[in-house]
């Protein structure tokens, strides 16, 4: 296939996915259907998994997205690792798609063998939120993920260098605290978004600084 072919493919697929989800069909099936009808390989699948929601599911989200210019004041709980690898893909130019309930993702799937990023990263996130002056910051990080200690240490040492109230640490259970954590969040998970009243999307944040566009479908 070429990469018009594919593109082209791409779109037809995620329009039908749409069109079948729109009348109840089951994701999963709407998905392997579409995809096995455009001959579509795995990569493809899980772009189209990624960025193609259902209608309900998408304008749920949509409404509770606030923009990082509405975070001044505000108290802010990070998903550690999905915001610093999102905002990696960002700034090293890798495909990042707009999804349809209107978040920024990558599709590098990387969580398990990750290793942590240079401090430019880290910077780049501090920076665009020091620039909105939130109340306090809490950045957490999957513990059982390799260095996640050595990466929460790196950026508690940093935030005073932004004037930036808050803290950094790890967790066993990181889905369950943002999910009950009663602050805006910062994630780019639909299971988390889901669950709490507000989220801001930081790697959108910094794609828009950087003049960059996501991709779409």
């Amino acid at each position: 296939m070429t990469a018009r072919t594919l593109e082209l493919a791409m779109r037809h697929a995620a329009d039908d996915i749409r069109y079948l989800l729109s009348r109840g069909y089951p994701r999963t099936g709407a998905i392997r259907f579409a995809s096995d009808h455009y001959r579509l390989v795995n990569q493809d699948r899980h772009i189209l998994m990624r960025v193609v929601i259902e209608p309900e599911i998408a304008a749920s989200r949509i409404s509770k997205k606030v923009s990082c210019a509405d975070i001044g004041g505000k108290n802010i709980v990070i998903d550690g690792y999905n915001v610093v690898i999102a905002t990696e893909s960002v700034i090293s130019g890798e495909p990042v798609f707009l999804c349809d309930d209107g978040f920024i993702r990558d599709i590098r799937g990387v969580f398990r063998n990750y290793k942590n990023p240079d401090r430019g990263v880290c910077r780049q996130i501090l920076e665009i939120i020091s620039e909105h002056e939130p109340g306090s910051v809490i950045f957490l990080f999957d513990a059982q993920i390799g260095k996640s200690g050595v990466l929460a240490r790196q950026i508690r040492e940093l935030l005073p260098e932004y004037s930036i109230s808050g803290d950094a640490r790890t967790s066993r259970h990181v889905d369950f605290d943002l999910k009950h954590c009663g602050s805006i969040v910062a994630t780019g998970d639909g299971h988390i978004i889901d669950e709490v009243e507000s989220v801001v999307d930081i790697p959108e944040c910094i794609l828009w600084k950087l003049c960059r566009e996501a991709l779409t479908l």
